[in-house]
């Protein structure tokens, strides 16, 4: 869990700004229900520590019965356990709201959690804590993400910009090799696209390069733009010379000739030979020589 807890960090923080002052703990866990990363007011340390809710405790459903973390690990979806909800007796003071963490292939990692034992906690209150426990869900999937392909373009899937997590990694050939938890289930994608990477135009159903002519104008297009339009530095960049530059390109001078006009043929004439005009070109000349 060391990478995710890296990945976590900042987010970890913010939502216990957000929540730390009403009495709650953050807790990040994994996959088996263990906390791994803590967050809390050092004041509440001691009661949180007694009921458990610190890292290295086991907070499956199996032992703990209904619970924040335990039951989210096995429902995998975000889930609030307030109070009497939980399944034990000794657990029925705790709120608990917990959301699902996944990886880069869609797999469940571990859970985010926020629990208080505070008896002023209401079912309102904790339903607004929900919201931001599952956005910092979603924080920490994308930066995981990001983390993972960091050599990779990432891009936002269109019509989902407000799920900070829906995102797709792209290699330079425009091949997606990765796609988020929240972008699998908008696309409907299954498998393992490291394995079997699949044109990122064809995943988002938007145009992309089809032909090798396409292919070579956006090679020269990009050339040109990190020259700012210096043909004779972008055709250097290429190993090409400017004249070819040109021709890939399309572009064409004032005054060229069309392709596929010919050239007219040179003439020659041995200079011994009589100069002669053509009948039809003579000049007609006065009959007196005048």
């Amino acid at each position: 869990m060391e990478p995710w807890i890296r990945a976590a960090g900042a987010s970890l923080d913010r939502l216990f700004g957000a929540v730390g002052a009403a009495g709650c703990c953050v807790l990040l866990a994994d996959s088996d229900g263990v906390p791994v990363e803590r967050r809390g007011v050092a004041g509440d340390d001691a009661t949180f520590d007694d009921w458990g809710l610190w890292p290295g405790a086991l907070w499956s459903e199996a032992t703990e019965g209904t619970n924040g973390i335990g039951t989210c690990v096995i429902e995998r979806r975000p889930v609030t356990v307030h109070r009497d909800q939980h399944f034990l007796a000794r657990n029925r003071a705790l709120g608990c709201i917990a959301a699902p963490i996944h990886d880069h292939d869609g797999e469940l990692v571990g859970v985010l959690d926020v629990s208080s034992c505070r008896t002023d906690l209401t079912a309102t209150f904790a339903g607004l804590i929900a919201l931001s426990v599952r956005e910092a869900a979603r924080r920490i999937e994308a930066e995981a993400f990001r983390r993972s392909f960091a050599h990779a373009r990432i891009l936002a899937l269109p019509g989902l910009e407000h799920n900070p997590a829906a995102l797709v990694a792209v290699t330079a050939d425009d091949l997606a090799i990765g796609a988020s938890h929240s972008a699998r289930v908008a696309l409907g994608i299954k498998g393992d696209l490291a394995k079997t990477p699949v044109p990122a135009s064809d995943l988002l159903s938007i145009p992309g390069v089809e032909s090798l002519e396409e292919a070579e104008r956006a090679v020269l297009t990009r050339a040109l733009a990190r020259t700012g339009g210096n043909v004779s530095a972008a055709a250097r960049i290429l190993g090409i010379s400017r004249a070819t530059f040109h021709r890939k390109l399309g572009h064409r001078k004032p005054g060229h000739r069309k392709s596929g006009a010919k050239r007219p043929e040179a003439v020659t004439q041995d200079p011994a030979a009589p100069c002669r005009i053509p009948a039809t070109d003579a000049p007609s000349l006065p009959r007196d020589g005048g």
